[in-house]
């Protein structure tokens, strides 16, 4: 949950207390959104957090993957791979 009192910050603060914002980050496991005049611009996180986040989407992802080619299924928008695979065949002159 982000605490808008400690996790949103201007640029030119968190350049002056980096070292700081990064202790905080760390043993927050919170990201920080750094603000240029008002407007957020950045987001600061820590590498375990983000390496987190990009885990999530990448399973996420499959989910989605999975959950099209069920529904590919469903409505009958498959075809044998043996067809497929012949057709690929004559259409780049593959021999067998």
């Amino acid at each position: 949950m982000l605490d808008i009192t400690k996790d949103i910050q201007s640029l030119t603060t968190f350049r002056r207390k980096s070292g700081q914002f990064l202790k905080q980050i760390k043993k927050s496991k919170r990201p920080v959104v750094l603000t240029v005049n008002g407007k957020a611009e950045a987001v600061v996180q820590d590498a375990e957090a983000y390496q987190q986040l990009l885990d999530i989407a990448a399973r996420a992802d499959v989910y989605e993957a999975l959950r099209q080619s069920a529904d590919d299924i469903a409505h009958g928008r498959t075809r044998p791979a043996r067809e497929v695979f012949n057709e690929l065949r004559r259409r780049y002159g593959i021999p067998r």
